[in-house]
């Protein structure tokens, strides 16, 4: 290509999209290049299984996505994406056939928690309360928080361990296994610190926004994010993996939606040798095992919440799930893994030939695991929805690696980015967040803050920087 560019985007997930909305928004020209033949990163859908069965091949659920302060700030709904939520955000079984449900209301999810109610209703109460006021600094890289006393009030919880939270708060075996289920999303040990943050967040995110899955697919998320983009004048190539940024057209800027394994590819020899030192210790986290299923039929589950869930958490007790979780961080297989299930056809009919359904799951395993876990995630689902294997009519296993072939920023499984530990959490993947030292080189993928889920906030901060230092003159 010969014609310069303000900027250049290289991936087109929700990150790259969203930076390069930023970017065209501002009156400036912007080019997307997209390795895959279908734009999307995590946010897309195919027929995995058989056809007319719908599948989300990444991200399914997505409360983060509803909450963005940038996403609805879009006329995205004008493009086609119209969310559906389901009753129940999430609910958990527990083996003697009760469950603890995740509801939109905080006391009508406390009332389902016995003796722990008050408990419960105490801790997400405030945080569902000053939902709009932490938001804006949940999505944010770190800076002074814009309502300091509430993020105080949140932090001091936030900053723990699921576990020691639990221990401190929960008496009873559902609520300590609900909070255990969100926790876990963090893909860490439930003891480490930080964990019991991504349970609040996503519990409290429950409260106030949904659990909602997008009608037709995730695809549906990207799809308005191109066409609002391209609304603007921005451009996008599909099909175009780039290997190095000598294959770039001339810009003042470029923002990569990549981690920094594939940076290093991209653009090593444009940096300098200790910042390629920080990136190459980054430390990516658990892999996913995922499987797609086509049904014949719901779920049989045999707590009737779950039928009416849009998500459900497979992992019995707390216990038991903090012992899964720890094991695969250590390299270890497990015979019981804890199980992420959503099931968006029962809301949503687009995503099945009638009568039939969808059902979307995974686990974790080690980083880059080679195991096949298909067996052990099916006898989870069937230890709580006895016949479900006589349900199905087909499926499609992803390991880790085959995870990574769909999407390149997927390394060793790992869907958030990197691990988020507390030495990577705030300061990802480097102090500098998105910057690089090499002169309008950006970052602008989830291995920035803050971090993983289909939200688009990464992309809009790291195109904000850029917009910043990049351009002192008029748009062209």
């Amino acid at each position: 290509m010969n014609r310069a560019y303000d900027a250049v985007v290289i991936g087109a997930g929700p990150n790259g999209l969203a930076a390069a909305i930023m970017v065209a928004r501002a009156g400036r020209s912007v080019l997307v290049f997209e390795a895959e033949n279908v734009i999307g990163g995590g946010a897309r859908s195919a027929e995995l299984t058989l056809p007319g069965f719908v599948h989300d091949v990444c991200s399914a659920v997505h409360p983060l996505a509803a909450a963005s302060p940038f996403f609805r700030e879009l006329p995205l709904a004008e493009y086609g994406l119209e969310w559906i939520s389901p009753p129940i955000a999430a609910a958990h079984p527990l083996d003697d056939g009760s469950a603890a449900v995740l509801e939109r209301s905080v006391r009508a999810t406390a009332a389902g928690l016995g003796g722990d109610a008050e408990a419960y209703r105490k801790l997400f109460e405030p945080i569902t309360q000053n939902w709009e006021r932490l938001l804006v600094d949940f999505l944010a890289p770190p800076r002074l928080p814009a309502h300091p006393l509430a993020m105080l009030a949140f932090g001091r919880r936030a900053l723990r361990s699921a576990r020691a939270v639990a221990d401190k708060h929960f008496r009873d075996v559902k609520a300590r296994a609900l909070f255990a289920g969100l926790a876990a999303h963090a893909m860490l040990p439930l003891e480490y610190s930080l964990t019991a943050g991504f349970a609040l967040v996503l519990g409290a995110a429950a409260h106030a926004v949904g659990w909602p899955v997008p009608r037709g697919g995730a695809q549906r998320i990207a799809d308005a994010l191109a066409a609002y983009l391209r609304s603007l004048g921005g451009e996008i190539v599909a099909g175009k993996r780039v290997e190095s940024l000598d294959e770039l057209p001339e810009a003042s800027a470029v923002l990569c939606d990549v981690t920094p394994r594939q940076l290093l590819n991209i653009a090593g020899h444009t940096l300098p040798h200790y910042f390629r030192a920080r990136l190459v210790r980054y430390r990516y986290g658990m892999g996913a095992f995922k499987i797609d299923w086509a049904l014949d039929a719901p779920v049989p589950w045999k707590n009737e919440a779950c039928r009416r869930a849009g998500t459900v958490h497979l992992g019995g007790t707390l216990e038991e799930i903090a012992e899964s979780e720890r094991a695969v961080w250590e390299g270890k297989s497990r015979e019981r893994p804890f199980v992420l299930v959503a099931q968006p056809s029962l809301f949503d009919s687009s995503r099945a030939p009638a009568g039939k359904h969808t059902l979307w799951s995974y686990c974790h395993v080690p980083h880059g695991s080679k195991e096949d876990m298909t067996e052990k995630i099916a006898a989870q689902i069937e230890r709580f929805a006895p016949g479900f294997r006589a349900r199905v009519l087909a499926h499609r296993s992803l390991s880790p690696a085959e995870m990574e072939s769909h999407n390149a920023n997927l390394v060793g499984g790992d869907i958030n980015g990197g691990a988020a530990t507390l030495d990577q959490f705030f300061f990802r993947p480097t102090r500098r967040l998105y910057a690089t030292p090499a002169k309008g080189l950006y970052l602008c993928s989830a291995s920035t803050p803050p971090g993983g889920g289909v939200h688009g906030m990464c992309g809009y901060f790291a195109a904000r920087k850029a917009l910043k230092e990049c351009f002192r003159r008029a748009p062209r």
